[in-house]
């Protein structure tokens, strides 16, 4: 059990107790990993010519640290508002399959769709990691307050990481910048393949490892895709092959 959520009768206490519980968990390992990022990410939209409100403004509206990359490339680029707009929400559908499993572990009995629409926009990978491992810990009537202290400070948390970055970008050496964005990545694979629940998980990210260089060699521009649709279909083989096995 993880040492930030109480146990025994302290358990039962109010939503705020919660949200506090969630505001304290975005301070972990894992959300201070992924505000090095955003000096990274800073760093990148101030050369893209963006303004610091406008960096500030995609960091809270598009959240999700891949989308927005994705962006910057795409302005970039000189690519239409049409193709930008595109671009990123073809990127987030990664994140659907999050929302999906995280969701129903949200939900209670009295739970509104409203809220977890609002929450879903929280969902990322730093959040949906952090989330799916210790909401088993929470009571379900308390783990809307528990996310929404996690997801809401984690992403107002990089807001100011992002400010602050952002002023002092031309004060820090790129090679430095570009080693804390890579922080993420390295995070993120670690994360996923530790809280991943069935072996299927490990496959994919392996499969993904393995593919993803060489359909760059192959397919650039598509490799992403490739390695998903590819890896993804031999992890689903295994796991159905797996679970008829006697």
């Amino acid at each position: 059990m993880v040492s930030d959520i109480p146990s025994g009768p302290q358990r039962d206490t109010g939503r705020l107790h919660w949200f506090l519980i969630g505001f304290r968990a975005a301070f972990s390992m894992s959300g201070l990993i992924l505000a090095t990022a955003y000096f990274g990410f800073a760093g990148l939209a101030k050369e893209a010519g963006l303004t610091l409100s406008e960096t500030v403004f995609m960091t809270g509206a598009v959240w999700a640290l891949p989308a927005k990359v994705v962006l910057i490339g795409a302005i970039l680029s000189g690519s239409s508002l049409a193709g930008a707009t595109f671009a990123v929400a073809l990127s987030s559908i990664r994140l659907m399959p999050m929302v999906l499993s995280l969701t129903p572990e949200l939900a209670g009995p009295r739970t509104r769709r409203s809220t977890l629409y609002v929450l879903s926009h929280f969902v990322a990978v730093t959040s949906w990691v952090v989330a799916m491992e210790r909401l088993k810990n929470i009571p379900r009537e308390m783990r809307t307050a528990y996310y929404a202290g996690l997801g809401s400070t984690l992403m107002l948390f990089n807001m100011v990481v992002v400010s602050a970055a952002f002023l002092a970008a031309e004060r820090l050496p790129p090679a430095v910048a570009a080693g804390l964005f890579l922080l993420t990545p390295i995070y993120f694979l670690t994360s996923l393949w530790a809280s991943a629940r069935e072996r299927a998980g490990h496959v994919a990210l392996a499969a993904g490892l393995l593919l993803g260089p060489s359909f760059h060699y192959l397919l650039p521009g598509f490799d992403l895709l490739a390695a998903g649709l590819v890896g993804g279909g031999a992890a689903y083989a295994f796991h159905r092959f797996a679970r008829s096995a006697p």
